[in-house]
């Protein structure tokens, strides 16, 4: 029991020094830019920052982490740590590929709004008209579910149960969406489980629920003619230059794909690439540099190197909160922190898996970070809130 009280202290003593080092060095480094040459500065932030992460990792367990700082739709910071592959000693950097988990879902998002830009649908149509199988709240029949809850998580589903969890290995990735999709959410599907409803109606209540988005890529499919993933990557990865992007492990380079860990009694576990059915909600490969093309599209009224991603009417229509005490747009977590700074982003979460990326519109600028571990104690989870804070913090003293 004594060495489990020092354990536990000595971490707490470490998450302190690092919020404490946080303040401190930023101010600091305020006081000494106006005598120090910027190239000196640079220095000593990326010395510091490297310091920070180190600790955090040892903190949370992860064994690698990719991060970036975008400000003014330009990257301006990016780095890897750790390894990404235990066994071969394998180096993170800001282009090794990993499993962003349910950031997928703002991509997801994305490409049905590319189809509502085009008229093929209204926000608040009834989704049965554009499927070959109803979709009804056995509750309540009657009432319709519409793309904006899908979008917004007020469909009516609750949050997923376990069978909607069926993980398959890398060999038998791509499984098709249809006809498992109907399988499941049609009540004479083998898949079918009441457990998926909630008792709210739609529209009433939010409920984050993963099976709404793996039906949002199979609406892709039924109004474009396209498998979905084939529509992101003509549509998406392709014009915005993300060549080593997919949802499919089948068409990225393993080789420089993080394997997902977990940690248990000292030691990472590896549990190996997998996949699962309902894939639109949640497992994108890429890099932190490769995503940040698809963020300062959003952060640029939807433009990145020319490409028109989206309208700005409709980005600023996916940042906005759709439903009241909610705080989900269409695809996108939104919120305010106690300085009444606003922002919008996305977390990510999987076996072997922690994402997040964050944009704070008052001065245009988002942090993004993958890692290929499982952090899920309450000292480790806020370790990654201390992190954000660090690299948001520090973002004003890079060029």
């Amino acid at each position: 029991m004594k060495r489990f009280q020092i354990k536990i202290f000595s971490i707490l003593l470490i998450a302190i020094i690092i919020t404490s080092t946080s303040n401190v060095f930023s101010k600091e480094l305020i006081l000494k830019s106006a005598q120090t040459p910027s190239s000196q500065i640079y220095k000593e932030i990326n010395q510091q920052i490297d310091l920070i992460i180190r600790l955090l990792m040892r903190i949370s367990r992860v064994p690698s982490i990719s991060a970036c700082i975008i400000r003014n739709n330009t990257m301006i910071w990016s780095q890897g740590y750790g390894f990404y592959n235990l066994e071969h000693k394998k180096s993170a950097t800001s282009n090794t590929l990993y499993n962003i988990a349910s950031i997928s879902k703002t991509v997801t998002a994305t490409a049905l709004m590319q189809l509502y830009e085009q008229h093929l649908f209204d926000l608040d149509d009834d989704i049965n008209k554009y499927l070959p199988f109803s979709v009804n709240h056995p509750k309540y029949p009657d009432k319709n579910i519409t793309f904006r809850m899908l979008l917004s998580h007020q469909s009516g589903f609750a949050e997923d149960p376990e069978e909607f969890y069926i993980y398959f290995p890398p060999d038998k990735c791509p499984i098709p969406l249809y006809p498992w999709i109907e399988t499941y959410l049609s009540p004479e599907g083998n898949n079918y489980t009441s457990k998926i409803w909630s008792d709210d109606a739609p529209g009433e209540t939010f409920h984050y629920a993963n099976i709404g988005f793996a039906l949002i890529g199979y609406l892709v499919e039924t109004i474009t003619g396209k498998q979905f993933y084939q529509y992101c990557q003509d549509n998406i990865f392709t014009p915005l230059k993300m060549y080593n992007t997919s949802y499919l492990l089948s068409s990225v380079n393993r080789s420089n794909l993080a394997i997902p860990y977990r940690f248990f009694i000292y030691k990472y576990i590896p549990y190996g690439h997998y996949c699962y059915i309902g894939y639109p909600c949640g497992s994108i490969h890429t890099s932190v540099t490769e995503l940040s093309h698809f963020i300062i599209a959003h952060m640029n009224q939807g433009v990145y190197d020319g490409y028109q991603l989206l309208n700005a009417t409709t980005i600023q229509l996916m940042h906005t909160i759709q439903y009241p005490k909610s705080d989900y747009g269409l695809g996108w977590v939104i919120w305010d922190n106690r300085k009444n700074e606003h922002f919008y982003g996305h977390p990510g979460g999987d076996f072997g898996v922690a994402t997040s990326v964050v944009v704070r519109t008052s001065d245009n600028t988002s942090i993004m970070y993958f890692t290929n571990g499982e952090p899920s104690r309450f000292i480790q989870v806020r370790a990654w809130a201390f992190f954000e804070k660090i690299l948001f913090s520090l973002s004003q003293y890079h060029k």
